[in-house]
């Protein structure tokens, strides 16, 4: 295949270009200096010239805090990027796959959210996110709309990277016990979605890793036991003494209805993937490539 990925630069994206090409796949890859995809004519060009196969975007604004401070700045990443990029796939004749969040939902929810439950976002961020699956969703038939959280991963700077580096520091560490999720491995959430843009089944997919979620607390106890690390300097704390200027949800657990109805297999359990990142991590660290 001929895939043109979006926020290349990424955790995900990353991990996306590696796999591709893993498969043989020609990969265009494209991070937020090379393509912004908030500029309509410049995405438009860009997708015409190189009529992929598929586009897969990756690319989006995450900071959930500076979201809910730069609303206008929150909507041009997350949704009007994404509509651009299901239009100019549309002309080009590309299938088209873009990467939405778990906190679409209130968190309200006791269990797993699936593609029944109806969306509620609470902050900014979430907003943006939902309203960028609807416009790409109302663009463009073939697009496809996976649904994550809880990313982890080399290459980036997530939660679990960071509880590991401040562990081998000897710092103090702190984790909320009382927020939920299905925590997902970059490497195979890239592997998913090259699955998904080759099947070309349209709709909205939830990806994470198989398991019963966990707390952020519990992911870390997790890590840092599988990484050799004491556990006594992590603090256990509750969401809201964070006091951050987003809302998050307590409970952002997924499952999906029809990964396994098209013959997609379940990925593997969290915990699985969680023992090979701690190992690439340490592999890294070794080789100084951290």
């Amino acid at each position: 295949m001929k895939i043109l990925v979006t926020g290349a630069a990424g955790m995900v994206g990353r991990a996306l270009n590696q796999y591709c090409q893993s498969t043989g796949d020609e990969v265009l890859t494209y991070d937020h200096q090379t393509l912004d995809i908030a500029d309509a004519e410049l995405v438009k060009a860009t997708v015409l010239s190189a009529k992929p196969d598929a586009v897969i975007n990756c690319a989006a604004w995450t900071d959930v805090d500076g979201c809910e401070l730069d609303p206008t700045r929150a909507f041009k990443a997350n949704a009007t990027g994404p509509e651009n990029l299901a239009k100019a796939s549309r002309e080009a004749g590309s299938g088209f796959v873009t990467i939405s969040t778990d906190y679409v939902f209130d968190g309200q929810k006791e269990g797993f959210y699936t593609q029944r439950d109806d969306p509620n976002p609470q902050s900014v961020y979430a907003k943006s996110k939902l309203e960028g699956e609807r416009r790409s969703l109302l663009a463009y038939a073939r697009t496809i709309v996976v649904r994550s959280g809880f990313i982890f991963g080399p290459g980036g700077k997530n939660f679990l990277s960071t509880i590991l580096d401040r562990a081998g520091q000897g710092a103090s560490l702190k984790a909320i016990g009382d927020a939920y999720g299905t925590p997902t491995y970059s490497r195979h959430l890239a592997a998913r979605l090259r699955e998904l843009a080759q099947l070309d089944l349209p709709g909205i997919f939830h990806v994470v890793n198989a398991g019963d979620g966990v707390s952020y607390e519990g992911f870390a106890r997790a890590a840092l036991d599988r990484g050799g690390y004491e556990a006594e300097n992590l603090e256990t704390i509750d969401q809201d003494s964070l006091n951050r200027p987003a809302p998050r949800p307590r409970n952002s657990r997924l499952k999906c209805l029809f990964s396994e109805a098209v013959g997609l297999p379940v990925l593997p359990f969290w915990e699985v993937a969680l023992q090979e990142f701690v190992g690439s991590y340490h592999s890294a660290d070794k080789a100084g490539q951290r």
